[in-house]
């Protein structure tokens, strides 16, 4: 089997204009090219969609990841083009992918085998040049507060209190911590600050919460940079650096519009990590997609515990979204890792840890059927190493739990592989009855929501707050947005905050050692455990292995 982008280099792409005239009724003027095979739709055409009926939105999500992957793109993607093969209108939304993972550990989110939006390379690259234009408004508010405290300090910001940090859309431990304003007075005042990544950055996720260029340039406003010596919040709206950040946004809030390899349309906008942001694509793109197609399918990031619950609690409460139903990816390799077997132990990966890896996806297909209130899907992403016994184990556990379970082959056979599924899916959204819930309501305390998050999702005995954390939480009850969801950013590998606790664990301990407000997303970040807002590249990063021809054509992107 070829590699996912020698595959990928291999189709015959349609130009993308006409493509979406002839599939979705979109004049060409209503695109704005970026060469032939990608386009973003304009936000006045956006508009003119509101009073068209939502067609069935469709949640892919996983079980707890493993380091090797589930496969959860490949099957979003698999999903859509099984959907358009079965005779159905059906459109793809993803998350754009950030360029730390694609030369850190993954080297790439596009889908795979058969079943990948192209153009490939673009899309894991610079794609239309959001991400750029997101970090360069990050970075262009952290420049106005520098020089503003330059120039005489009149909103009399403390430099001690600056909560803004810089971004960069890549994996670089060395600039967690820094200190900048160093050379003497023309350099500024020397302060402590620092970098996460663009996917980390409120930024991203205002972008993805937006729904409107006024929305947009209300959120900016709304930044908490920092505060004052008597603890007044000051604001990006009091810098008066929200226009031009909304300036250099106005392209990247409009959604990009791309095709699969079967030529079936997706949006891929927006990108914020779901162990440290909210994990989901843009509001914008999704909210599009159910105007312009009978089926949309959405995935969130990492596995039901962290993506899904913040697409139910902090996605589809801000934009008003009713999922019909949920896909739960599975594979017999990771539920095997969930059973302890280990890579390094020869036939430690038989019947029995796969049995014992099932705690996990029973974890997770209770959360989804009692918390989130959406009937459930497993689909067994197929690997040629799995054995019939162990599809069997996995299909009769499923059946004693009372939800449908379906065997997929979309990256070997495309949008065929992936016919049993979608048939599944429009069986589950014809039936209705989906009552999508939320954990906590908006009047409750902030810590009751991470504790309500805490003891039913992760099924943790206690939530213990760092002082500064509590004192954090207590400031911002006090200051009025207790109203705000909340967004726990912990390691994906576990329901805990110990990457290494594999499985179902229970009675644990959620340590939340910060919180950081994001005023203008609207919704509260709590840091947990280990977890880092800027990751660190692995030993061998991908990136190593990336490399582009005398032709331009580029290898090692899976």
């Amino acid at each position: 089997m070829p590699t996912d982008i020698e595959i990928a280099q291999a189709a015959t792409l349609q130009k993308i204009l006409p493509l979406a005239s002839r599939r979705l009724d979109i004049p060409e003027d209503a695109l704005s090219p970026y060469g032939h095979y990608k386009a973003k739709l304009s936000l006045e055409v956006i508009q003119r969609l509101s009073e068209r009926k939502n067609g069935h939105l469709v949640l892919v999500t996983a079980i707890s990841p493993t380091p090797p992957g589930e496969g959860k793109t490949t099957t979003t993607v698999g999903l859509g083009d099984g959907l358009n093969f079965i005779g159905k209108h059906a459109m793809i939304c993803l998350r754009e992918p950030s360029l730390g993972p694609c030369f850190g550990l993954k080297g790439g989110a596009a889908g795979g085998g058969r079943a990948q939006v192209v153009p490939m390379e673009d899309i894991n690259l610079h794609f239309t040049g959001d991400f750029h234009a997101i970090g360069l408004a990050n970075n262009l508010l952290a420049a106005l507060i520098d020089n503003h405290i330059h120039h005489g300090n009149a909103l009399h910001l403390d430099v001690r209190r600056i909560s803004w940090r810089r971004v960069v859309d890549m994996n670089d431990r060395a600039l967690r911590e820094i200190n900048v304003g160093l050379g003497g007075p023309g350099n500024g005042y020397p302060r402590q600050d620092g970098f996460d990544i663009v996917v980390a950055s409120e930024v991203m996720a205002i972008v993805c919460l937006s729904t409107s260029l006024a929305d947009l340039k209300r959120r900016l406003g709304n930044i908490v940079v920092g505060y004052t010596s008597q603890k007044r919040p000051v604001t990006a709206r009091d810098l008066k650096a929200d226009g031009a950040m909304a300036a250099l946004l106005k392209d990247a809030l409009a959604p990009n519009l791309v095709q699969t390899l079967e030529g079936n349309l997706a949006f891929v906008h927006g990108g914020p990590f779901a162990n440290i942001a909210h994990g989901c694509n843009s509001l914008i793109a999704t909210q599009t997609a159910l105007k312009l197609a009978d089926y949309v399918v959405t995935e969130a990031g990492f596995g039901a515990d962290l993506g899904a619950e913040k697409f139910i609690d902090i996605k589809c409460r801000k934009g008003g979204l009713q999922p019909a139903c949920a896909v739960l990816v599975a594979t017999v390799r990771a539920l095997k890792y969930h059973g302890g077997a280990d890579v390094k132990k020869p036939g430690s990966d038989g019947l029995l840890a796969l049995d014992l890896g099932l705690a996990n996806l029973r974890r997770h297909v209770e959360n989804i059927l009692t918390h989130y209130g959406l009937p459930v899907i497993v689909s067994i992403n197929r690997f040629d190493s799995d054995h019939v016994d162990e599809i069997a184990l996995i299909k009769d556990f499923c059946a004693e739990l009372g939800v449908a379970c379906v065997l997929a082959t979309h990256w070997a056979d495309g949008g065929a592989g992936a016919a049993d599924l979608a048939n599944a899916v429009v069986a589950a959204c014809e039936q209705g009855g989906a009552k999508p819930a939320s954990l906590y309501a908006d009047a409750d305390p902030l810590a009751d929501k991470i504790r309500a998050v805490a003891e039913k999702i992760y099924k943790a005995a206690e939530v213990v707050f760092e002082p500064k954390a509590l004192a954090q939480l207590l400031e911002w009850q006090a200051a009025g947005y207790g109203h705000f969801p909340v967004c726990i950013a912990k390691t994906q590998y576990s329901f805990s905050t110990d990457p290494m606790l594999r499985g179902a664990p229970t009675g644990h301990s959620l340590h939340v050692r910060e919180l950081r407000l994001n005023a203008g997303a609207e919704f509260v970040v709590a840091i947990c455990g280990d977890i880092m807002t800027m990751p660190g590249l692995p030993k061998v990063p991908s990136a190593e292995r990336i490399d582009v021809d005398d032709g331009g054509r580029i290898s090692g992107l899976f």
